[in-house]
């Protein structure tokens, strides 16, 4: 089948908008789907460079991670794509009915498409890898990015009693207790100023979830369990992006001398079965206004020029076909 798609022949080049031979479905459990939204998410952006862990390497691609589609018998719903398959950055795509959800009636296809993935790492940690408490304390590492925004609305949301946002971004940080922050946190290239802001805001909380990884992820881990009055009460720090470099150098005191429990989320650390299980109750908060997001459209023909353009603060962009 003939259709149009974002197309990346090189892992150097941003995607183009071509013409691409979509494959037959191949068993009973794939199906044709028309695109009607797809997120361009930083993890999307990952994909088609080749860098993701995930990637294997191959071009020609398709990229895309998510979306919301037609199916052919007219029901709409949000969908996660296999890594096998052709991403949903085109005007059609196949899907594996499996890893799909059927969207209520009237559901907003542009907040899904652009809110189910920035906050699914969130959603997901917080459900499946460490449970979080009725009261409990968070700290989200990496709050002004989108997905960190979105974390402090989500820990909100299932039941945290404290959330403090630790970001670099000045104006986003400013903007975080209108989406529930109770406190936050500057990430500075003053290392003891910020440990000692950290461990002023953040020493105490139950749970940090963390899309920064790198220097500020190693220096964080270290003030907070340096300035904790119970070093025995569990810290559960859940890594999940590594914004800020892919390693740490974490001295082996920090494992010993606390009750330190160093965990990732992520493909591979959660079962697909498990993050299917979570779609619908994300969809439907994402649906009633609970989790706020602010998507803004773009034609799928428009994905080059867009793909290079600088990213508009708080604002997840939605290719639309």
């Amino acid at each position: 089948m003939d259709i149009h798609a974002a197309v990346v022949r090189s892992f150097d080049d941003a995607p183009r908008y071509e013409p691409y031979d979509l494959p037959v479905p191949s068993d009973g459990d794939q199906e044709v789907v028309e695109v009607l939204a797809t997120g361009l998410h930083p993890r999307v952006r990952s994909g088609a460079s080749g860098s993701h862990y995930t990637s294997t390497g191959s071009l020609p691609m398709v990229p895309g991670i998510d979306g919301v589609g037609r199916r052919s018998d007219g029901r709409i719903v949000y969908f996660v794509a296999d890594d096998d398959l052709v991403g949903p950055m085109a005007t059609r795509t196949v899907i594996d009915t499996r890893r799909s959800v059927e969207l209520p009636d009237g559901t907003d296809v542009l907040k899904i498409a652009a809110a189910m993935n920035p906050a699914m790492s969130a959603w997901v940690a917080l459900r499946r890898r460490v449970p979080i408490q009725a009261g409990a304390s968070v700290l989200i590492l990496g709050a002004t990015g989108s997905a960190g925004q979105m974390a402090v609305q989500v820990a909100k949301r299932l039941g945290a009693g404290r959330v403090v946002g630790a970001g670099r971004d000045k104006a986003r940080l400013e903007a975080l207790p209108g989406f529930g922050a109770d406190a936050t946190v500057a990430l500075t290239d003053d290392a003891s100023d910020t440990a000692a802001a950290l461990a002023e805001a953040a020493s105490e909380v139950d749970l940090v979830i963390d899309y920064l990884w790198g220097r500020p992820a190693s220096e964080a881990i270290m003030a907070l369990l340096q300035a904790r009055s119970d070093r025995s009460r569990e810290l559960n720090w859940i890594q999940i992006g590594s914004m800020a470099g892919p390693t740490i150098e974490l001295p082996s005191v920090a494992l010993r001398s606390a009750n330190f429990r160093l965990q990732g989320n992520g493909q591979g650390a959660v079962s697909t079965r498990a993050y299917l299980a979570e779609l619908p109750s994300l969809i439907d908060e994402i649906d009633n206004g609970g989790l706020v997001v602010n998507a803004r459209p773009v034609p799928l023909a428009d994905v080059e020029a867009v793909w290079t353009a600088s990213e508009v603060p708080g604002v997840r962009t939605v290719l639309v076909p």
